[in-house]
């Protein structure tokens, strides 16, 4: 396959991080080449194709897909949807319509489990020469937005396919990072989202207490950025409203990644360090805390930096700094 030529590339999963993830594509792939879409919601497909008329198709189930095109990627919740796009028997990928040397490539965050089934299924099932590959993103909505997500790729820089999936994850990624082999993407993000929680969580609560002990968080957050608490969640995604202008909370917590998907990711990182024997000590307490939160009403559905509401944090502190 040849990055100068028309590619027949397709894209399952156009919700939240799916759905800019293949209108960069469809915007970027070589001219003449087709994207074909699907979606559990037809409205999702619909409103795709019509903003893409001429670079897109939807398709009517997944298995449609894999007739048609050579390229998949697939961005999908759980890992029970990964099992279904992959492995139902009447209109899963692998069922009937597999293409030889077809690359299949999943972007979802899983179990690990789940993502090795699938990869020992195309072994057997998928067409010859076909291959799967994990591939997990980080960057939130914003980063899918505008292509700047950081993709962890479960292969080495020397697979035969690289050169490929390097050029065609550029199109929706600023930073791609070879993880090793199959299965070690999912390890890069779980243990990324694992830290990336526990970030947020104590930014959160350090805020929290600094503001009730009569702080600025404006001061707060440059005291942060310039001192041993940096990080991109203080710098980008401040749980505090009004701190970061782009950042979710400062738009009622709305967009961002769901505090429901990082209690989902962070309980996988919890189960996968257990498997292999690796000691927490901030675990349990996590989980509690992204589970509480994502179980409250005033939280659920919104960004996971809205934990800040959740530990009582003052959102109005604007006002009551004017007063």
């Amino acid at each position: 396959m040849d990055m100068d030529k028309p590619l027949n590339v397709g894209f399952i999963g156009l919700g939240a991080m799916g759905l800019p993830m293949a209108a960069n594509l469809a915007t970027k792939l070589p001219t003449g080449s087709r994207l074909f879409v699907f979606d559990v919601s037809k409205a999702a497909m619909e409103a795709f194709t019509k903003s893409h008329p001429t670079s897109s198709e939807m398709c009517d189930s997944t298995r449609t897909v894999a007739a048609k095109a050579t390229i998949i990627f697939t961005m999908v919740p759980e890992g029970s949807h990964v099992r279904s796009v992959y492995l139902d028997e009447s209109n899963g990928l692998l069922t009937g319509n597999v293409q030889s040397g077809q690359l299949l490539v999943d972007c979802s965050t899983i179990d690990c489990e789940t993502s090795s089934t699938v990869h020992e299924a195309v072994k057997t099932r998928g067409g010859t020469g076909s291959s799967f590959y994990d591939a997990p993103v980080s960057g939130g909505t914003l980063g899918a937005e505008k292509a700047t997500l950081t993709f962890m790729l479960g292969c080495s820089e020397k697979d035969a396919n690289y050169a490929l999936l390097h050029a065609l994850i550029s199109l929706m990624g600023k930073t791609i990072v070879a993880c090793g082999g199959p299965g070690l993407g999912l390890v890069a993000k779980l243990s990324n989202n694992y830290c990336s929680a526990l970030i947020a969580l104590a930014t959160a609560e350090a805020m929290n207490m600094g503001m009730r002990s009569g702080m600025d968080p404006r001061l707060l957050a440059r005291v942060f950025a310039s001192s041993t608490a940096q990080s991109t969640i203080c710098d980008k995604w401040n749980p505090v409203p009004g701190i970061c202008p782009e950042a979710p909370s400062s738009h009622g917590y709305r967009g961002g990644f769901k505090v429901q998907l990082m209690r989902k990711d962070f309980g996988l990182a919890v189960e996968a360090a257990r498997r292999v024997g690796a000691k927490l000590l901030l675990g349990d307490a996590g989980l509690a805390g992204y589970t509480d939160a994502s179980e409250d009403p005033r939280c659920r559905d919104l960004d996971s930096r809205v934990v800040f509401r959740y530990l009582g944090g003052d959102e109005g502190w604007e006002e009551t700094l004017h007063v």
